[in-house]
């Protein structure tokens, strides 16, 4: 996509906190892009105000409407295309997108899940962490493919999960980091840093670095 503003199409279903986060990154400078519009499939969204409180154009559109699936996700392409949307950021946009959808934008959708992926995919996945019983969780940026949060990964980041921790704290935590990665991959993307090959992400120009997280800490 080259290193030049990118313009984004988010869809978003709920309060939009990651998509604050977009915008707040892009008003900051830190990131390349521009948001060409925020596409809601609910009407009182709170993510729709957000957007709107910044200048940025904001739709619902109505999934009732549609006799079918396909038809309402291409009214949303459509939509897309016509503002001339290079990248689709899915920002808790809660339904799950058709293979119909995922090829006519293959390779340009992203979204975020609050988990290190593999591990803990689909609906509460951070409830999932607590119950598995793990002591590190997170959260992934990833491209979107046809299988559920199964899509190649660009960044993930990574949060100790405490014993007294409940499915509300530890999602806190993640989002957190949600808020970080997010604007970083789409920084990454809009330089050029980003490629594909198989079901690997390359990201040019990373440094190699020595680290580890241990949760409990190795000296306690």
């Amino acid at each position: 996509m080259g290193s030049k503003i990118i313009k984004l199409g988010v869809l978003v279903s709920g309060r939009g906190s990651n998509l604050q986060a977009i915008i707040d990154s892009i008003e900051a400078g830190k990131i390349p892009a521009m948001i060409e519009v925020v596409i809601s499939d609910k009407e009182n969204a709170y993510a729709l105000t957000r957007a709107r409180n910044h200048g940025v154009p904001a739709i619902f559109i109505d999934p009732r409407k549609f006799p079918r699936k396909e038809d309402f996700e291409k009214a949303i392409g459509d939509e897309l295309e016509a503002r001339g949307v290079e990248l689709v950021c899915l920002a808790g946009f809660m339904r799950i997108l058709s293979p119909y959808f995922v090829n006519r934008f293959r390779n340009r959708i992203i979204n975020i899940h609050p988990a290190i992926l593999p591990s803990f995919p689909g609906l509460h996945a951070q409830g999932q962490a607590v119950e598995y019983g793990v002591k590190i969780a997170g959260c992934t940026v990833h491209f979107v493919t046809e299988e559920v949060d199964a899509g190649p990964i660009i960044i993930q980041a990574a949060v100790p999960v405490y014993d007294d921790d409940t499915e509300e704290t530890l999602s806190a935590r993640i989002l957190e980091y949600e808020h970080k990665i997010y604007p970083m991959a789409i920084k990454l993307i809009a330089e050029g840093r980003v490629r594909i090959e198989g079901r690997k992400v390359i990201i040019d120009g990373v440094k190699k670095e020595r680290w580890a997280v241990t949760n409990p800490p190795l000296e306690i």
